[in-house]
This record gives C-alpha cells, structure tokens and sequence, in this order.
C-alpha cells in the first residue's frame, strides 16, 4: 500500500487536493508503524465479558516536525498519539550551499524516559536531520529514544545520520539512491512542502 500512495505523491500530475490526501494516508501509515518501536508494558482489562491481558505505551510521546513541509505529518500522528506534546524546528536550507540553517526552535520539556519523534517528509542530504539531532541532544535527549520519521529519503542523507547517530531508529516509505548537483533526491517527488502547501 505504501508503495502504491507513494507512486501518486511522485506522478507531477497529481493535484494539491489528491497530493494531501494522499500525504495523510501515509503519515497515518507511518504513525502505526512507529508504534511497533515505542517501549510498552502489560496492563489488565475488564472486558463486557471477562479479563484480559493487554498492552500500551510506557512512555510519554514528544513530537518534533521540522518546519515547514512536516507540518503534513503532525494531524496523522497526533491521531495516533493524541497526548504527545509537539516541539518544533525551522531549518531552511541554503539554495545554494544546501546546508540548512536554524531560525527557529521550541521544545516542550523532555524528561529522560519520553519518546521523541523527529518528523520530516524528505531526508536529502541528512543536514536538517543530523542538525535535528545536535539539538535534542544538547537538551539532555538519547539516542536511543530518538525515531525519525520520513516520506522519502536519497540514500547519501541517511547514511549521514546513521554514521553520525547510529542509535536513532529511521522509518521511511522509500528510499532513492542519489541527489542531483542541486542536491534534490532523484528521481524524488519534487519539493514536498511545495506541492503541499501549494507554493510552487
């Protein structure tokens, strides 16, 4: 299924309206995956007819989008995690150097057992995301308890996270082998934010 929502997020003909709704189904896709990550414990429930065992989440849940095009991710998984509290990032990267740059962070207070949850729809050059990172850590954060979540991603961008943070766990619907001398994932699905919000 993932792969056939993704096949329409890359058609360049698909419109605004079906290009969200499309964003949402997957996002929706990817919170019940991240899901099967999170620490549980057992619990005891009354049903109408008798007892049984049970589970939920351990930890409490921090979501981190990245500003802008993550904004498209928050809705899903708050659906799924309707208590997380939402901290977040703006990093715009440099056209023309493709380093991104932060001009804006707020994040809740983490305590050391919470889940954090990194949210961005693209991981191109793994800057934003390794930059990410950088700051939850410098705010006491594990790596271990660190989940970043991504639509698509070019593989030269995750190898860079995960040689810089081994410990942090990706998700994501695909991923593409390279970037082109712009920087873009090839052959990607153009800039997600963009065909998003509809500011192309």
């Amino acid at each position: 299924m993932k792969k056939v929502l993704l096949s329409i997020l890359r058609d360049k003909n698909t419109d605004i309206k079906k290009f969200r709704e499309v964003s949402e189904k997957l996002a929706l896709i990817l919170a019940g995956e991240v899901g099967e990550f999170l620490e549980k414990e057992e619990i005891k429930i009354d049903t109408p007819i008798d007892k049984a065992n049970g589970i939920k989440f351990k930890n409490d849940i921090i979501l981190i989008p990245i500003l802008r095009a993550a904004l498209s991710l928050v809705p899903a998984f708050l659906m799924f995690f309707e208590k997380a509290k939402v901290g977040f990032l703006g990093l715009k990267r440099d056209e023309k150097t493709a380093i991104a740059k932060l001009y804006y962070k707020n994040f809740p207070k983490i305590k050391d057992t919470d889940d954090v949850i990194i949210l961005d729809p693209m991981i191109a050059t793994g800057g934003s995301g390794s930059q990410a990172i950088k700051l939850l850590k410098e705010d006491s954060v594990k790596e271990e308890k660190i989940i970043f979540v991504s639509v698509i991603c070019a593989k030269p961008g995750v190898d860079k996270i995960k040689r810089e943070y081994p410990k942090v766990k990706i998700i994501y619907v695909a991923q593409d082998k390279k970037l082109n001398d712009q920087q873009f994932i090839i052959p990607g699905l153009g800039d997600f934010g963009d065909r998003y919000f509809g500011t192309l």
